[in-house]
């Protein structure tokens, strides 16, 4: 592929904000041999305690050898299936994780269990294809784990390829992602060093402890936030967490540091409350940067188990009910009367992993009377093309785009080069009405410099958006506010629009300002692989250099 200027250019502003060790570990990765990974199978330790998992992880599993996954249906005949080119790679490493073993109803699904197992150990050679990758190691070993705790034994033929696979992974480790694979990789390797007896299962525990109390540090941030931003990893981490919390009891001598245990319960309890503010009323989380509904639990369910696998724990975090900062993510919850509005004023991610991160500075979700009103794009796909270009730029999201560019310079699947910055992000809460507001740079590359500002502000009977753009040049600028697929109907007529809402709420939305409103067809990306059709609000101001809007939501 031909590297033009402009794509050097992206490049190096995608790379300069590597860590060097990503770097060292992306060569050395292409470089090194894998190692060889058999040798004899540990003994396993003997269990204190059942595994219970997490309720609420939906059933994959719709036959013998038949699943669904992204709203996809397969099966296994051959055991080329299991690396299917007809498949997409994110399908297929679903396939290879075995979430089905610990989903809802897996005792009943036992004998197709098993026999799964050995299917995969007949079809997959060691460091041989999808199944070997070290996320996917690192899921699959502790669903396997899970999966014998609960109540059925790995056979011989499984205990070995477990062995196998924990030394595949500990040679593996993904320094060159970090974040949320890291933390995976870690995880697993905690679940297989308690798990089994002897020197390596001593260094595999020893290297998953010390990586989570150093990533625990960096990735849970004040506020109980995952630094990379996403609702959806947010609570797949936090499930990952109570999972240990819950291993700890299993394994009480394995994992005897009292402090250590008290940490990952306190990390845990901070981050059921940060799910809590961005939840909306439905019980769902919202949908800011990489997250699609269907992929983790609740927080409802999320509280549940942590209050099952906890000894001694407080209650769990009640769902929010009120405004609050989460100032150390860069988002807000602002809740009067009927009306909940999430908000994003945060940074793009960490600046060394902002591959979950979409172009949505500064977009918003809101909720009324417990249903989803106006809501971002979400998330359908992760392959590399136009539908992920698409639902990762800014005009997918609820804000404000100018001259149909991308707030932050998203690219390939998961890279980000030049990056929007959030400046001067502020709640105050009122006697009468709360508010949030901030700016962002992430246009500043265009000519005159066009910086934009929102504030959002949130009353028992309204909700107001005030927008303004100021910039040395003219440009076009266009404000999109895509409402739910249950909206039954929207009207355009005169300064504004008339939304009537699923259950028969008539929404009058008013604009101000020298902006040309419309309706736009869109689409609403709420799981993976499903794209549904719905209507966008738009604004639209022509050749400005100065503009402010307003946009007013009320009953």
């Amino acid at each position: 592929m031909l590297m033009t200027p402009a794509k050097i250019g992206r490049l190096m502003r995608t790379v300069l904000h590597l860590k060097p060790g990503q770097i060292i570990n992306r060569v050395s990765r292409r470089v090194l041999r894998a190692r060889d990974v058999r040798g004899p199978t540990p003994a396993i330790r003997e269990a204190e305690q059942v595994f219970t998992p997490c309720p609420g992880r939906p059933a994959s599993m719709i036959g013998p050898l038949s699943f669904l996954f992204l709203g996809e249906k397969g099966a296994l005949g051959e055991p080329a299936d299991w690396n299917s080119p007809g498949k997409a790679k994110l399908w297929l490493y679903n396939l290879h994780y075995f979430d089905d073993l610990l989903a809802d109803g897996a005792p009943s699904r036992a004998d197709w269990h098993r026999s799964l197992i050995s299917n995969w150990i007949a079809a997959n050679p060691p460091l041989a294809g999808n199944g070997w990758e070290p996320y996917v190691l690192s899921r699959r070993s502790v669903n396997w784990i899970g999966w014998h705790l609960a109540g059925n034994l790995l056979g011989p033929d499984a205990l070995a390829s477990l062995a196998m696979q924990a030394r595949a992974l500990s040679g593996l480790l993904e320094y060159h992602l970090l974040g949320n694979h890291l933390f995976a990789n870690a995880k697993a390797l905690v679940f297989l060093g308690a798990f089994f007896e002897g020197a390596e299962a001593d260094r595999w525990l020893q290297t998953g402890v010390s990586i989570l109390e150093r990533e625990l540090k960096e990735q849970i941030l004040g506020d109980g936030g995952h630094f990379e931003l996403s609702p959806m990893y947010h609570a797949l981490t936090l499930e990952d967490l109570i999972d240990l919390v819950q291993l700890a009891r299993i394994y009480p001598e394995r994992l005897s540091g009292a402090a250590t245990r008290q940490r990952w319960s306190e990390r845990a309890r901070a981050m059921l409350d940060w799910l809590a503010v961005m939840s909306h009323p439905d019980g769902e989380i919202s949908l800011f940067n990489d997250a699609a509904l269907g992929q983790t639990r609740t927080h409802a369910e999320l509280s549940s188990y942590y209050a099952a696998a906890s000894v001694n724990a407080a209650p769990p975090a009640e769902a929010a009910q009120r405004s609050r900062h989460l100032k150390a993510s860069g988002h807000a919850r602002l809740q009067r009367g009927s009306w909940v509005v999430l908000m994003d004023m945060a940074e793009v991610g960490p600046s060394y992993l902002p591959g979950h991160a979409h172009a949505d500075t500064l977009s918003l979700e809101i909720s009324l009377a417990g249903q989803r009103l106006i809501t971002n794009g979400g998330t359908s796909v992760y392959a590399m093309g136009p539908h992920r270009d698409i639902e990762r730029g800014t005009a997918s999201h609820a804000t404000v785009c100018i001259d149909g560019e991308n707030s932050s310079e998203t690219w390939a699947s998961f890279r980000v080069g030049r990056r929007a910055r959030v400046l001067g992000a502020q709640v105050s809460l009122g006697a009468d009405r709360d508010t949030a507001e901030a700016s962002h740079d992430g246009y500043r590359h265009l000519k005159g410099s066009p910086l934009l500002h929102r504030e959002v502000s949130v009353g028992a009977e309204t909700v107001l958006i005030c927008d303004r753009c100021e910039a040395r040049s003219p440009h076009d600028v266009t404000g999109r506010l895509p409402l739910h697929p249950s909206v039954r109907s929207v009207t355009l007529g005169g300064n504004g629009w008339d939304i009537v809402t699923r259950d028969g709420r008539t929404v009058r939305v008013v604009l101000s300002g020298p902006v040309e409103p419309g309706v736009e067809d869109g689409f609403f990306a709420g799981s993976f692989g499903v794209r549904t059709p719905r209507p966008v609000l738009t604004w639209t101001a022509r050749g400005v250099r100065s503009l402010t809007v307003e946009v007013e939501f009320s009953l």
